[in-house]
């Protein structure tokens, strides 16, 4: 099947028209990056005048395909197929990339092929910038090629992938409705912020605290160990639809950056900042980005509890909240993480919370199964997409 690059069948951050220029009273829609969606989804935020947006902001309209530019959110898959503008057009953060398809491609289409790990193993490999504020460059679209079948087949391609999605999509609703229970479960053993117990800095309890080390994509392998980014921190799970493994480089900077079986680990950069999740038994070797701290644990802090009260309680999230600085791009320091107040209940308490968790694991597990399969499938479907073969 024929193949071509993006810039041969796109526009590649097109300049708004000046008859639209002209018109600086009119109503425009407005989105900054935290409502670019990793799910595919744009959320909208209201509308602007024209004038108070023309300049610092990036154009598009309905029809467009925004990508993400910059670490992490790029790797995190914030990218989405524009349809839902209320004035069809509108300004978002200058860290997007917009893709308008020439009349042969269908924009479902051109989201889904951008959509892919593939592309953003590849748009990760070619970023260009300096450390933490990496970005992927224009010119990368004049490299990267999609299959380019007929358009009535690009059609069909869409309308697959887009059902296969939503039913992935259910699926992952089930689960979110389920784990609501969780909260409520912990406030009625420890009240809302966890206040039934005296609270202490964690730091108390830490034995080892670090982050992730910079310039890991060189080592992006196949198959190797597992590399967990902020994309894989879930609230109290680790794991996303876009597995990236390495192959570590020796030496001291590896041996600090590898977890172990019980590790904490937080997001401290990026639009997913302040999610929680705990290493489970016999996780494999594994290490973590930049944007990932790896807290470790004494044993007088579990830290399933840990985790759980950092991410599920008022009081862990709202500390979680104000800790953060930066408005651009938001930050969580090593510092404020040992901060942390964290209510200590006897061992006993900790392990009785841990079993209600455990009980209601086992009732989530077939449905985190058909969630996984549903997702098998869509995986299936975009990479045989993606080779041409759907």
């Amino acid at each position: 099947m024929k193949r071509v690059s993006i810039a041969e069948v796109c526009s590649i951050n097109p300049r708004l028209p000046a008859s639209l220029a002209a018109q600086r009273d009119q109503d425009v829609d407005f989105v900054p990056m935290a409502n670019l969606g990793e799910d595919g989804r744009i959320s909208l935020n209201g509308s602007r005048k024209l004038g108070e947006v023309l300049k610092g902001y990036t154009y598009f309209e309905n029809g467009d395909v925004l990508v993400a530019k910059i670490t992490p959110c790029m790797e995190n898959g914030k990218a989405a197929y524009v349809h839902n503008l209320t004035h069809g057009i509108a300004f978002g953060s200058t860290e997007f990339h917009v893709l308008r398809p020439n009349a042969g491609l269908e924009p479902r289409y051109l989201f889904h092929m951008v959509w892919t790990p593939f592309f953003r193993h590849e748009a990760s490999r070619n970023m260009t910038g300096t450390a933490g504020q990496q970005r992927v460059p224009t010119n990368f679209f004049e490299r990267f090629e999609i299959p380019l079948p007929p358009l009535p087949e690009q059609k069909r391609i869409a309308d697959i992938l887009d059902k296969a999605d939503a039913i992935r999509r259910k699926r992952c609703e089930v689960l979110s409705l389920a784990d609501s229970l969780l909260p409520a479960i912990f406030t009625e053993m420890f009240g809302r912020a966890g206040n039934k117990y005296e609270a202490e800095q964690l730091d108390q309890h830490l034995e080892f605290l670090t982050s992730g080390s910079r310039g890991w994509a060189e080592h992006y392998v196949k198959s190797g160990k597992r590399f967990l980014r902020s994309l894989d921190v879930q609230m109290n799970r680790i794991g996303s639809d876009d597995i990236v493994y390495v192959n570590p480089p020796s030496g001291t900077e590896a041996d600090r950056t590898r977890v172990r079986d019980g590790d904490v680990l937080v997001t401290i950069t990026g639009s997913r900042i302040g999610r929680v999740a705990f290493i489970p038994e016999s996780f494999g070797e594994a290490y973590v980005s930049q944007h990932v701290a790896i807290a470790r644990l004494k044993s007088s802090l579990l830290p399933r509890y840990c985790s759980m009260f950092l991410s599920l309680s008022d009081g862990g999230q709202r500390q979680i909240a104000k800790a953060q600085y930066g408005q651009t791009k938001p930050g969580l320091s090593l510092t404020n993480i040992r901060e942390f107040l964290v209510p200590i209940p006897p061992i006993k308490e900790q392990q009785r919370f841990l079993a209600a968790w455990e009980q209601h694991a086992n009732l989530m597990g077939h449905q985190t199964c058909s969630s996984v399969d549903t997702q098998t499938l869509f995986n299936s479907l975009v990479q045989r997409a993606y080779q041409g073969e759907l």
